[in-house]
């Protein structure tokens, strides 16, 4: 009968194909468990995941059942986050709401601006699918992507920030139509099929509002991505973003802190602030989550006239002070 030490040195030895490496020199077994039955489950984690993961189950399940006579195995796959040496690991932050309308794009567009002005390298995955905003908060001009060689698809580029959106696959005004299984497909290429620029320090992915199948594919995707929370004042956008923090936490996010949005109208005749929908949403979502509120973003467009704040405006201030909060959770 085959020892519980054998069986865990033979599956690590068969090759993550992401890494060309064994999976025990890429710690790709978490989890490694013989019940009583003799039925053994493991959680595997892979480089290119989705990619891989029916190459790999065949392997294990062959040497498991066939070679060393287990009655069955259960795999669960995950992302791995093994970090050859010498590659730096790219930081992952979701941006998350509870309700639409609350600017999360607009929030995530302009955090992403600020870490610019910080001096890190920075990509967005605009990940809310069927209601892509990323690109024309940007004012990005859309066209075809290029891919490499071993054809990963090239983002494309706004004063610095690269972006990955499904607005760069559909014709104008036309809808999305798709159902789940299309939709994971699609977030499949956007985390695993990108080129990236070289040392790129964060990903923010604009999540779509809710709970739904984006978010928790995120954590098959990104097991580490970390969560930041928007909401506006009001109390029925805050009750509701505090669902979307709770509904993070659960399966294992880390929510780091909450942006409050549209705090406020900045009245220039009386020189007071106006709170045009109430006060203490962003607080209360705050101390439900158990985080801090990162800033207070006011009312109002940029100089400009484009939908990005530069460092020199108010709200850019705000944005550059959140940057600074965010860094400073990411450990970066």
């Amino acid at each position: 009968m085959t020892t519980y030490d054998e069986l865990k040195k033979k599956i690590e030895t068969i090759i993550d194909p992401g890494f060309n490496k064994t999976l025990g020199e890429v710690n790709g077994v978490k989890k490694l468990v013989v019940g009583p039955t003799g039925v053994v489950e493991a959680e595997i984690y892979l480089k290119d995941q989705t990619k891989f993961e029916q190459q790999v189950k065949i392997e294990i399940i062959k040497l498991v059942k066939i070679e060393l006579g287990f009655p069955g195995i259960k795999i669960v796959f995950f992302e791995s986050l093994f970090v050859p040496e010498g590659e730096k690991a790219i930081k992952y932050l979701a941006i998350a709401s509870g309700k639409g309308g609350v600017g999360k794009s607009t929030v995530t567009a302009n955090l992403a601006a600020a870490l610019i002005r910080a001096g890190k390298k920075i990509g967005i995955i605009d990940a809310d699918v069927y209601g892509p905003s990323i690109p024309n908060v940007l004012q990005l001009d859309i066209k075809p992507l290029e891919a490499t060689k071993d054809e990963l698809m090239i983002p494309l580029e706004k004063d610095g920030i690269q972006v990955i959106s499904t607005e760069f696959f559909m014709p104008p005004e036309k809808p999305l139509m798709w159902r789940g299984p299309m939709l994971g497909k699609m977030l499949v290429h956007f985390f695993n099929g990108v080129k990236w620029q070289e040392d790129i320090d964060m990903i923010l992915i604009d999540l779509p509002p809710g709970t739904g199948d984006v978010a928790l594919d995120v954590k098959s995707y990104v097991p580490k991505s970390r969560v930041m929370v928007v909401t506006t004042p009001h109390i029925n956008a805050s009750n509701i973003a505090v669902k979307a923090g709770i509904g993070a936490q659960n399966i294992g996010h880390e929510v780091i802190g909450v942006v409050e949005n549209m705090s406020y109208y900045f009245n220039e005749c009386s020189q007071k602030r106006e709170f045009l929908f109430g006060q203490g949403g962003g607080d209360s979502v705050a101390k439900r989550l158990g985080v801090k509120v990162f800033g207070q973003v006011p009312i109002g467009q940029p100089l400009d006239k484009s939908y990005i704040f530069s460092g020199k405006e108010e709200a850019g201030k705000v944005y550059d002070a959140i940057a600074k909060e965010v860094l400073r959770e990411m450990e970066m």
